[in-house]
C-alpha cells in the first residue's frame, strides 16, 4: 500500500465525536470562516455551474441532512448530553463547539442559529433543490422505554417537522422512530400524515437490532407506508454505541419484509462479523458486506446506498473508488445511490481535504482552490460539487444520482401538515 500523506494521518489520528472520522491534515485550518454568500470568483462560478450541469434542478436533494439541538431555547423535543460529569465530558464539549462552529451558530444559542444558517444555506440552493432532514429518535431498551442516560443525541419528529416547515419548498424531512416503543406503529403513522416521507436509524446509538424478529410488524407497517428507511451500517463514531447492531448483513430481515433500505455512508467504514457463515464469521470489511447485499438480485430496487461522508479522508479509499467504479454514468450502481451531504460535517474543515483527493487522483488538482474558498461560504454546495467533480478514468457520477427526489416522492410532501408543524 502507498502511504500517501493522507493514509498517514488517517492511520494515526485523532477521533472527535462530531464526525468520527479522522482528522486530516488541516490544509484550511481548523475553523469555520463562516462566510455569508457564495464567492465571486470565477473560478468558483465555473466550479458551480459545472457541477449542475445535466442535473435537474427539480429532482437536486440532499437526502443526509442533519438537525442539531440542544434544548437551549427551551424546546423540550430535543438534547445534547455531552456527558457532563464523566469522563467522556471533555469530547462531548468538544463536540458541540465543533459543531456550533461547522453550523456557524453560537454555542450559548446554537439552536437558533443551526437553524437559521441552515434555513439561509438551503435557500441558496437552485430553484427547486431540497434537503431531507433527519430526526434521531432516543435509545430504548427491549421493553420500550427510553433511557437519557444512553441518548447521546435526540431530535424529536415534531422538532425537525417545525424546522421543516421553516421552509417548505426546500426540507423534506424524516422521522425517527425506534421499534421498540410501546406506541411505535402508532407514530409511524402519526409522522407519515404529519408529512415525513422517510425513517431515520442509527442502530449502533439507539440500541436498535435490525436482525431482531421483534421489528416484524414495524417492518411491514413501513413497506405498507412506503416509507423508506435510512439506517446507517458500520462502523460509527458520531455517538456511543455498540457497532455490532451495524452489521449490513443484519439489514437482510427488512429487506425481505419489503423495505426500502438506503444504507447511510455505503457502510463504509470498520468490519465486522460475516454472518452469512455463522454468528463467529470471519471479520470482513463491512463495505464488502454491503457490497454483497447489492449484489443480490433479491434486493435490485429495493437496497440503496447513500453517499453521505465516502469523501472524508477516513473513508475516501477503497470504498469511494468502488463507488465511483460502479456509480458512473452507465454503472450498475447509478440507479442505485443517492447523494447526501452528512451536513454539517462538509463544514468541519479537517475531515475532507480536496488536496488529498486531487492526489489520489479522483480530482482535477485546478479545482482544489476553488473548493476551498467555496467551502468557508456554502458547506452544502461544496460538497455537492465536490462530488459531481469527482472522477475516475475520466467519467464521473451519474447525474441520477444527485436527484435524490425521486426516491422520497412516494408519501408526498406535506411537510407543513398541522398534525406535526404547529405542535
Amino acid at each position: 500500500m502507498r502511504w500517501t500523506r493522507r493514509r498517514a494521518i488517517a492511520a494515526g489520528g485523532t477521533l472527535i465525536a462530531a464526525g468520527a472520522a479522522a482528522w486530516t491534515w488541516p490544509e484550511q485550518g481548523f475553523v469555520n470562516p463562516c462566510l455569508g454568500g457564495l464567492p465571486g470568483a470565477t473560478a468558483v462560478r465555473a466550479l458551480l455551474r459545472d457541477a449542475y450541469e445535466g442535473v435537474d434542478a427539480a429532482r437536486l436533494l440532499d437526502a443526509h441532512v442533519h438537525v442539531f439541538g440542544t434544548g437551549d431555547g427551551g424546546d423540550r423535543d430535543v438534547a445534547f448530553d455531552g456527558g457532563r460529569g464523566s469522563l467522556r465530558w471533555p469530547i462531548g464539549a468538544l463536540q458541540r463547539t465543533v459543531l456550533a462552529n461547522a453550523a456557524c451558530a453560537p454555542e450559548r444559542a446554537f439552536d437558533a442559529g443551526y437553524v437559521e444558517r441552515l434555513v439561509a444555506l438551503a435557500e441558496a440552493m437552485p430553484p427547486g433543490a431540497r434537503c431531507l432532514l433527519l430526526a434521531l429518535d432516543a435509545w430504548h431498551d427491549a421493553a420500550g422505554r427510553a433511557d437519557p442516560a444512553r441518548t447521546h443525541l435526540r431530535v424529536g419528529n415534531d422538532f425537525v417537522a417545525r424546522v421543516a416547515a421553516r421552509a417548505p419548498g426546500r426540507f423534506l424531512w424524516a422521522a425517527s422512530v425506534h421499534p421498540a416503543r410501546v406506541d411505535a406503529l402508532a407514530e409511524l403513522e402519526r409522522v407519515r400524515r404529519g408529512g415525513a416521507v422517510a425513517v431515520k436509524w442509527i442502530p449502533s446509538a439507539q440500541g436498535i437490532d435490525p436482525a431482531s424478529p421483534a421489528c416484524d410488524a414495524y417492518y411491514q407497517a413501513l413497506a405498507g407506508a412506503r416509507l423508506p428507511l435510512i439506517t446507517h451500517a458500520g462502523t460509527q463514531r458520531a455517538a456511543p454505541g455498540d457497532d455490532a447492531l451495524g452489521n449490513p448483513l443484519r439489514l437482510r430481515r427488512p429487506l425481505e419484509h419489503g423495505v426500502t433500505v438506503v444504507v447511510a455512508h455505503c457502510a463504509s467504514m470498520g468490519a465486522s462479523p460475516d454472518l452469512d457463515r455463522g454468528a463467529g464469521g470471519p471479520a470482513v470489511p463491512n463495505f464488502a458486506l454491503f457490497e454483497r447485499l447489492m449484489d443480490e438480485p433479491a434486493h435490485a430496487g429495493r437496497l440503496w446506498g447513500d453517499l453521505s461522508a465516502l469523501t472524508q479522508s477516513a473513508r475516501a479509499g477503497a470504498p469511494l473508488a468502488r463507488v465511483l467504479e460502479r456509480g458512473v454514468e452507465g454503472g450498475d450502481w447509478a440507479g442505485r445511490l443517492v447523494n447526501g451531504s452528512d451536513y454539517p460535517l462538509p463544514a468541519i474543515l479537517p475531515l475532507t481535504s480536496p488536496r488529498a483527493l486531487a492526489d489520489d487522483g479522483w480530482l482535477d488538482p485546478a479545482l482544489v482552490e476553488p473548493l476551498r474558498a467555496l467551502r468557508g461560504h456554502d458547506a452544502l454546495s461544496f460538497d455537492f460539487a465536490l462530488k459531481r467533480h469527482l472522477r475516475i478514468g475520466g467519467r464521473r457520477l451519474a447525474a441520477a444520482i444527485f436527484e435524490g427526489a425521486r426516491l422520497f416522492a412516494t408519501t408526498g410532501d406535506s411537510m407543513s401538515s398541522p398534525s406535526m408543524a404547529s405542535r
